[in-house]
This record gives C-alpha cells, structure tokens and sequence, in this order.
C-alpha cells in the first residue's frame, strides 16, 4: 500500500464522494458496479462531512450466546489500529446469525478508536449510544442502523479481509465516504483521483450550464453532449 501525501489525502477529501466514484471510472481498474457499498450502510453523522482514512478490519459477532471469548479481548484490534497508517477507518464485518440486532460500537469503542487515529467506522451492525458517538467530534459511522444493547461481543478475526454491504476492503485500503455513502479508492491511482474529478466536474458543468439556462431544448443538450466527442 503506498500512503498519499499531506496534500494528496487532503485534496481528495475535499471532494464528494459521487464525484470521486465518477472519476475513478476513468481509470477502467475495476467494473463500474463494484467498489462501493449500498444503501443500507447509512452516513449516520453527515454534518461530519467526508471520512476518509486507511482500514483496519476485523470479523465480529454480537449474536452468539455460547460463542467463546476472545482470551485476547479487544487488545488484537486496538494493536492493529494503532500500528495502522492514519488516519484509519475500523471496517467491521458482522459474522453472527442476527446482523439486524448486531451491535458492535458504541461510547466506549468509538472513544478508544478514536483515541488511537480512527476517523470512523463502517460496519453492517448496528451502533448504540448514538449521541455520545457524535459528541466525540471527528469520528463518522457508516451502518444500518441503531440497537440498543451490545448482546455477547466478540471480535474474532482482525485484519482479514472483508465485504460488507456488496464492498470488498482489505486491510490498507483507502476508504471514502460521505452522505452519499461510502467508496474504496484504488491505491494504483488513489493519487491521481482528485485532479480526474475536477475534469469530472469541468465536464458536468458544460451540461449543467446548459441544462440551467433559459430556452433549454434537447437539441441543445445533443450540442453539448457533442462537445465529449469532438
């Protein structure tokens, strides 16, 4: 994995994600229909605005009573978040029979992480003690929803790789989210990314200008159209 600069990280940061989708296309690495999570992983705090940082993975089960515990704890992933470039984004695959009750967040987990570089998590389980998460500041979540308790929570395997949601991650990858929802940015050209989306958004903008100005026909959107080709 080769790490963006200071520069680099912040300018991609700086752009929405549908836009950085939109520009990673250009590159043809991988099929326009993977890549990026569905819709059932919410943005849970979009006045954060985008999380990116580099994932820290690990497989979790909140829904097995006679599951046996982890001699280690939790000291694996924490191990690993610390050791892992940062900023860093904990990915956690749900493994227990019952995702709609999974709960593998809340205060405390959200404190620790971000205590050691985490920016956010992305997790197909739920999240608990949503408004304490959100005054931690800084520290965004991707799930399907809240649940109320942690049930029996155990971390069973840390950097592995994962899919969560139709989205593949591997320890390392870089990870960008927002409201929209939330992307890996291939590392072969994670340093060209930002500078194809402002050509992204120098092509939409033909259309759009267009599109908003009075007198808008389809023979006119055919001209502009024509302007990609030519």
């Amino acid at each position: 994995m080769s790490e963006l600069t200071r520069d680099q990280f912040d300018a991609l940061r700086a752009i929405d994600s549908p836009t950085v989708a939109n520009a990673i296309e250009r590159f043809l690495l991988r099929p326009r229909c993977e890549g990026y999570a569905g819709h059932d992983l919410r943005c849970v705090f979009p006045q954060l605005g985008t999380m990116m940082g580099y994932a820290v993975t690990c497989t979790a089960d909140s829904m097995t009573e006679d599951r046996p515990t982890n001699p280690h704890g939790l000291l694996p992933l924490w191990e690993a978040l610390e050791a892992a470039p940062k900023p860093a984004v904990l990915v956690i695959k749900d493994i227990g029979g019952d995702p709609r009750r999974s709960c593998h967040m809340g205060e405390v987990m959200s404190t620790i992480a971000k205590a050691l570089g985490a920016v956010g998590c992305v997790s197909d389980g739920g999240l608990r003690d949503v408004l304490e998460v959100e005054a931690l500041g800084g520290f965004q979540y991707f799930c399907p929803g809240f649940v109320v308790s942690h049930g029996n929570p155990v971390v069973c395997d840390v950097n592995v790789p994962v899919t969560i949601s139709g989205l593949s991650v591997r320890p390392g990858d870089l990870l960008h989210g927002d409201i929209n929802g939330v992307l890996v940015v291939p590392a072969a050209v994670a340093s060209q990314v930002a500078d194809e989306a402002m050509r992204v958004r120098e092509a939409e903008k033909i259309i759009l200008d267009v599109a908003r100005a009075p007198g808008f026909t389809v023979a006119k959107l055919r001209d502009a159209l024509a302007r990609f080709t030519h």
